[in-house]
């Protein structure tokens, strides 16, 4: 903004009428003067300066109703503001000085105290581009000293030569200068009117490129990232409905192979079924193995997809707000932001509400100690469950507080490794010799013995194992205890 401009506009307001300043607020990039209406000045209820520090320097004349005036009170500070509310509210302007040389106002204020005193203090606008600045001093027994942007020297400064924009000034409106300087020739502004519906014509004109163009386009960036996202985030989905829905293929000949094992039991590579059909089982896996693998996949598949239906309800959800948005955004109004939801409520609005098992994770027995998933491992061996545990103090709590006492209790001898548990939920008296013996292949693998040879593997029920106290986490003591050794074996 020229300083013949910054210094005509303030002289017009100056001589429409001494105006009294009723509000003020304060923001890290603009400072605002509410003025109290004048009839006989054109100044209706809701007219403020606004002292814009950055990104460019200028004097606007808005209303408190604009757009642009609403978004930059919304970054006022309450402390800042209202100092300067206190230092300003019930002065009025009196005197303006600056030199059309310089990009520097000096806004002269008064006001009579409860005292009776007058209290003078100027507030100087410094419209420098990258130097933008304001402070407001006193110019009388109180030296009030307010900023606002760069700081720069309290006094008048002095004009050293004819800069490039004031020779244009003095170009072109040549005699009409001096009364241009005065605020008034309307001529000043492009528009109708008299300068003051210039002035505000032309505030409005330069908040809308300013202000609200670089928000709209801001908002417009988003609107494209958050579509971008949503696509990405539904050719996920897309993608785990294949995998799940291919791994639900695999149930079918996971049952033929099950409905013959008392015959098929052992045997690896591929597994011929009465009718004459070949199945394929994985390199190295037994035929039981491979079914209790693919009935696993098959349910994980299962789960998956349910999992699937939720998010892609809620994908479509978003979808279509998105879609809102965009309709809103193409009509020229302003989308509103989708609301965050509060803590413990869902999106929807409705409250969250957690399984029963995860209400409470330390009444969980299947919880870790640390928190992290859970606290062993479970596969199948011989219809039987086996339960294998991942660290010391989940071997803890998988010994003492998941396994009965009569299931099967495994370890492998003098070595560190998980604790070892068979389910017996049918309190059979002697579990099977093969179910045992894999069992006891699964300790030694989830040992330190895992690398080595033949390794001896300590089993017993769980009653007949105990925790002295002070022994540390995993180490435990059994009463009585069989042995067998086995090679380690996933």
């Amino acid at each position: 903004m020229d300083a013949s401009l910054l210094l005509a506009l303030a002289r017009a307001r100056l001589g429409a009428g001494a105006g009294s300043i009723q509000g003020a607020w304060a923001s890290p990039r603009a400072l605002a003067l509410l003025w109290a209406p004048d009839r006989r000045a054109g100044i209706e209820a809701g007219l403020a300066w606004v002292f814009l520090l950055n990104p460019s320097p200028e004097l606007w004349l808005l209303h408190d109703r604009d757009e642009a005036y609403q978004l930059l009170k919304a970054e006022a500070r309450p402390d800042a503001s209202r100092r300067w509310l206190l230092e300003l509210k019930g002065t009025r302007l009196t005197e303006v000085q600056g030199d059309p040389r310089e990009r520097w106002l000096g806004l002269v204020l008064r006001r009579t105290a409860i005292t009776g005193r007058i209290e003078a203090a100027r507030l100087a606008f410094q419209a420098i581009p990258g130097r933008a600045g304001l402070r407001l001093d006193g110019l009388d027994l109180n030296p009030v000293r307010i900023g606002l942007g760069q700081l720069f020297p309290p006094d008048v400064p002095e004009p050293r030569s004819d800069p490039p924009p004031y020779l244009r000034f003095l170009e072109r409106f040549g005699p009409r200068a001096e009364a241009a300087l005065a605020g008034e020739v309307p001529e000043l502004l492009p528009g109708e009117g008299p300068l003051l519906a210039r002035h505000r014509a032309w505030s409005l004109d330069r908040a809308a490129k300013t202000i609200l163009a670089p928000r709209q386009a801001g908002v417009d960036r988003k609107l494209v990232a958050e579509r971008k996202r949503l696509e990405r985030y539904r050719d996920a989905l897309a993608g785990d409905q294949a995998r799940h829905t291919l791994a639900l293929g695999q149930r079918v000949r996971a049952q033929a192979l099950a409905a013959e094992l008392y015959r098929l039991r052992g045997a690896g590579g591929r597994a011929e079924l009465l009718d004459g059909t070949v199945i394929e089982l994985p390199e190295g896996i037994r035929a039981e193995e491979a079914v209790q693998r693919w009935f696993g996949a098959v349910k994980r598949a299962e789960r998956g997809l349910a999992r699937l239906e939720v998010l892609q309800g809620e994908l479509q959800r978003q979808l279509q707000q998105l879609a809102r948005r965009e309709a809103l955004r193409e009509s020229g109004q302003e989308p509103a932001p989708e609301p965050r939801p509060k803590p413990g409520q869902a999106r929807s609005g409705q409250p969250t509400r957690k399984p029963k098992a995860m209400d409470k994770r330390e009444n969980r027995k299947d919880a870790r100690a640390d928190g992290k998933g859970k606290a062993f491992r479970s596969v199948m061996v011989e219809g039987f469950e086996v339960l294998i545990g991942k660290g010391d103090a989940d071997n803890d709590q998988l010994t003492f507080k998941v396994a009965a006492p009569l299931d099967l209790w495994l370890h492998v001898a003098n070595t560190p490794g998980s604790h070892v548990v068979v389910r017996n939920p049918e309190r059979i008296a002697e579990l099977p010799r093969p179910l045992i013996e894999r069992a006891a292949e699964l300790a030694a693998f989830f040992s330190k013995a895992r690398d080595g040879g033949k390794v001896e593997v300590h089993y017993c029920r769980a009653a007949d194992v105990s925790k002295p106290h002070g022994f540390p986490p995993g180490k435990v003591l059994l009463r009585q205890w069989k042995s067998l050794r086995v090679y380690p074996k996933e």
